[in-house]
């Protein structure tokens, strides 16, 4: 995946493109397409959103600013770094620093299902550029529905946020990408700047999004269900058991330990150890509640006296299964279609 550059301003396609990758992207295995969405497990991965309104305060100096904020991590067993500039944002008149969070994720999540529907989407395959076209009210309408109500000025905030803010992501100490949630974002037909929550607005997806669209490197999953989900670890864990549980069955178990929930999530950072752990059983006991788990078992690493890691085992509910042999299937169809079409596809079916 090339490098891209958050200061490269591009401009959104004049016409629509016709895209066989965007076709298939919007094309679910559902009976029910308005609960479906698509999840792009590298984008995903990043930690970019566990930033609390109490960190934020802490991580701004006395006149309202922040310094750069760092994350190590692991995806696929490599070491990643993240590191995130903050957005700066008028309020009343003065510049302040703010972090994505818990509205922005929501928000993003709002915007790729807005995407799914190809009345607001483009994707341009040559270039590797998506692009997704929005109002406010759109988002308003669509976090509501889920139960994530937002009102106009936070969705108008986290849209700023969203643009303003830098990731860059590294690799091994090398830097690989670098650029925000949402890019070359700009008013379409109106003067007034995020002013009229009916005027449409466009703005570019990172490249990891159209990189997975042109590969076929995404997997559908319950976009209600997680949106209904009340905690930003819950959803987190969700995320990783849709990509990583892919064979969910009443007869094969999942497992995965603290230690790299702790690394991984950035969600666990906050509180003494006691406290974290109780915030993963509460996620586990929420993803029981929504019918994504049927239980889960706990076992504790000990060092003498000392808890050193916990290993959590959780078994798949049956709406799961059928969610996680849908979104196979699917993969295999969109694949299979790509490939007679002559479309060369990299690596292995997601």
């Amino acid at each position: 995946m090339r490098k891209e550059e958050a200061n490269t301003e591009k401009k959104p396609p004049n016409l629509p493109i016709k895209s066989l990758q965007y076709d298939l992207f919007s094309q679910f295995v559902t009976n029910d397409k308005s609960e479906i969405s698509n999840t792009v497990e590298v984008w995903e991965s990043i930690p970019k959103y566990f930033f609390t309104p109490k960190q934020v305060e802490k991580l701004r100096t006395q006149d309202g600013l922040a310094r750069t904020f760092s994350w190590q991590y692991k995806y696929n067993n490599t070491p990643y770094s993240v590191k995130i500039q903050p957005a700066l944002i008028e309020v009343d008149g003065i510049e302040k620093a703010y972090f994505p969070s818990v509205t922005e994720e929501l928000v993003e999540e709002a915007l790729k299902k807005i995407l799914s529907d190809q009345r607001y989407g483009l994707h341009d395959p040559q270039n590797i550029e998506t692009w997704v076209r929005f109002t406010l009210s759109m988002i308003q309408k669509e976090l509501k529905a889920r139960g994530r109500s937002r009102n106009r000025n936070q969705i108008k905030h986290a849209i700023e946020v969203m643009s303003g803010c830098i990731i860059m992501l590294f690799r091994e100490g090398k830097e690989i990408w670098k650029g925000s949630i949402l890019q070359d974002l700009v008013t379409v037909g109106r003067a007034e700047y995020l002013a009229d929550t009916n005027a449409q607005h466009i703005a570019r997806l990172p490249l990891f999004i159209s990189y997975a669209i042109n590969q076929l490197e995404y997997r559908q999953f319950n976009y209600d269900r997680l949106m209904r989900c009340d905690e930003q670890l819950t959803r987190w864990i969700y995320k990783q058991l849709i990509h990583r549980y892919r064979q969910a069955s009443y007869m094969n178990d999942y497992h995965f330990m603290y230690s790299g929930l702790e690394r991984d999530s950035g969600l666990l950072q906050q509180g003494r150890a006691n406290d974290n752990r109780r915030k993963v059983l509460a996620a586990l006991d929420e993803l029981v509640t929504h019918g994504v788990l049927m239980d889960y078992s706990v076992d504790l690493h000990r060092d003498s006296r000392r808890i050193t890691d916990v290993k959590y085992t959780v078994r798949p509910a049956p709406n799961f299964v059928g969610e996680q042999k849908a979104a196979n299937k699917r993969g295999r169809d969109i694949h299979t279609h790509a490939l007679n079409q002559g479309i060369t596809i990299k690596g292995s079916v997601k």
